[in-house]
């Protein structure tokens, strides 16, 4: 079958095209036929290096894909061959034609929601409605989602109010990513490129303050952020660093202010978010979270995937599609 094999640490270009055996399952296992295969900003990192990898190259790359089930392995439910599913692996083995991964991480299909749907929510809409469901919102705050036009913030923005926001200002970068995320529901829009931005967001509160922040830049912008947040009840769900870094706030930051910042990664939290992805393919199914797709290439096209993705340029998610779906 063919596959991509990450041959070691650099660019695009040390994602390859080759030849490999097509994975049996093992106990507890299956394997599906590929037929859409999300590529996700955190990989990307990993195969620049700037995230360690828990194994050493070469081997076949990519975390989830989408497609049919064909095989089982002992233990794992035979009902599920032929049923169209998700599945998610550590890291090793999604970006090819046949996919081994655990029984466990598999999560069906709705009827109605297409191969290509299921792949591009299926992490975003599952982390938004993860940090959604841990913001508890009540129906009358103000929330600041961060990196709003794409991935997890393009989903946050588009479920915010139906969980609960009762206002939703965004940060985008530049002029088309503003228009977006106003096509995704914000009711205010701040250009985070803009070094002033801050400045804006304090001009759009007035005398108001942001309830929850959906923090995705990290770096110091959180710091500078803490002024505007609610004082006794405001909250920060840091879960991204686009700027670099983890959000640079301290203990001393947030107790004199009664602020609490909730760390969303780590393997609780990617259970959280696992638990959440048949919540995220309801939601696609129904239409309450719309899928929007910048690009689908052929599989052999990763490297050109990763640089598209790179750019920061795309509004939507980007696929692979194996040859023979």
């Amino acid at each position: 079958m063919q596959a991509i094999v990450m041959t070691g640490v650099g660019g695009p270009e040390v994602l390859v095209a080759r030849q490999v055996s097509t994975p049996h399952p093992g106990a507890g296992e299956v394997v599906i036929r590929a037929e859409a295969i999300p590529v996700l900003f955190p990989e990307t990192k990993l195969r620049s290096g700037e995230f360690p990898l828990a194994a050493e190259p070469p081997f076949v790359f990519g975390f989830q894909a989408v497609g049919t089930v064909v095989e089982v392995g002992a233990g794992a439910d035979t009902e599920l061959i032929g049923r169209r599913v998700a599945v998610s692996t550590m890291g090793f083995g999604a970006y090819a034609e046949f996919v081994c991964a655990s029984a466990a991480s598999v999560t069906p299909i709705p009827a109605g929601l297409s191969a290509s749907d299921a792949a591009a929510v299926m992490m975003s809409g599952s982390v938004a409605l993860a940090l959604l469901d841990a913001a508890r919102l009540t129906g009358a705050e103000t929330v600041l989602i961060e990196a709003a036009a794409t991935g997890v913030g393009a989903a946050l923005t588009q479920l915010a109010a139906a969980a609960g926001a009762a206002r939703v200002i965004a940060t985008a970068g530049g002029p088309a990513k503003n228009a977006h995320a106003r096509k995704l529901g914000a009711d205010e829009v701040v250009d985070h490129t803009d070094p002033s931005w801050l400045a804006r967001v304090r001009e759009i509160l007035g005398d108001a303050h942001v309830d929850v922040v959906f923090d995705s830049i990290g770096g110091s912008s959180a710091a500078d952020l803490l002024d505007c947040v609610t004082p006794l009840s405001g909250r920060i769900l840091s879960y991204g660093f686009l700027s670099g870094a983890p959000a640079q706030v301290s203990a001393a930051d947030l107790i004199p202010r009664g602020l609490t910042l909730t760390g969303c990664a780590g393997p609780h939290w990617l259970g959280r978010v696992a638990q959440s992805r048949a919540a995220a393919f309801d939601s696609a199914a129904t239409g309450t979270l719309i899928p929007y797709i910048e690009a689908t290439l052929p599989l052999d096209h990763a490297s050109e995937a990763h640089r598209l993705l790179e750019s920061r340029t795309a509004l939507g998610a980007i696929l692979l599609r194996p040859s023979q779906s």
